[in-house]
């Protein structure tokens, strides 16, 4: 006999099926509703369906078009960010699981194609969410990119690795900043108290097209910026605004050892 547990979200006192909900996943993941639909095997309608009914039960829009795509409102990011969690939690076989950002996105799903790591899981997400997963011992390894976060693991029994560093892209359009919800934010917004440069965040966003097209000043990893072939002048050199990229991992772990040698033979820097 084979049992297998399932979970499903309530959102305001409203059931939200797990079909729904790995449509929105597949939604974030290709960046379309036809490649979500083309992914899971069903119709265009159908994934605007589920999606409608999502957004019925938060009361808010969960996804938002862009020029480059379709991504997750904040609102539809933590509803993925949840569903992704709880399955997790009742799943009876989690292979290794690796959390990362989308700066260093690319960079692992090369790693696992070079070592030919097909049972890995890859979760995408910002540092608060990636740091919360290893403390759950939902994740078996993390790449973090800010090192403020760090801190986050004191005592915490898990081994930490420098595997590389990465410089950021700072675009002075004036005081006013949207914040990008990945990179080393923290750090960078320290480098501006440091200059004592007036700024206030008028917004936050999930999206790099959103950002870029704000007409807002922000910060952005140049390596992200490079991977998806953009060029963008920066007020300072990137190198003064570099940052460690650390890997944190179960201590004698085998697989998360073989992943970080990878990962540092990439000679980020």
């Amino acid at each position: 006999m084979e049992i297998r547990v399932r979970t499903e979200q309530i959102i305001n006192g409203q059931g939200v099926t797990n079909r729904q909900l790995e449509a929105l996943i597949a939604v974030a993941k290709t960046g379309s509703m036809t490649a979500a639909a083309r992914e899971l095997g069903i119709s265009v309608p159908v994934v605007h369906r589920y999606i409608s009914n999502i957004e019925s039960a938060a009361g808010l829009p969960v996804t938002v078009s862009t020029p480059s795509g379709t991504s997750l409102t904040p609102v539809g990011k933590e509803i993925a960010e949840r569903f992704a969690e709880s399955e997790a939690r009742v799943s009876d076989g989690r292979g290794f699981t690796v959390c990362c950002s989308p700066v260093t996105e690319e960079l692992m799903t090369s790693v696992f194609s070079s070592l030919k790591l097909t049972d890995v899981e890859l979760v995408i997400s910002d540092d608060v969410h990636n740091v919360r997963m290893m403390k759950e011992g939902l994740a078996d390894l993390a790449l973090i990119d800010d090192p403020l976060y760090l801190y986050d693991f004191d005592e915490m029994g898990y081994d930490m690795d420098e595997v590389g560093y990465m410089g950021m892209v700072y675009v002075d359009n004036g005081p006013e900043f949207i914040r990008y919800k990945y990179g080393a934010q923290r750090v960078a917004f320290m480098f501006l108290e440091s200059m004592n440069r007036e700024h206030t965040v008028v917004s936050e966003t999930y999206s790099l097209s959103e950002m870029l097209g704000s007409g807002k000043s922000f910060f952005v990893d140049e390596y992200l910026l490079t991977r998806k072939r953009l060029k963008i002048k920066s007020a300072v050199d990137p190198g003064v605004l570099r940052h460690a990229i650390t890997a944190v991992f179960r201590e004698n772990d085998r697989t998360a050892e073989k992943i970080i040698a990878a990962v540092k033979a990439r000679h980020l820097a």
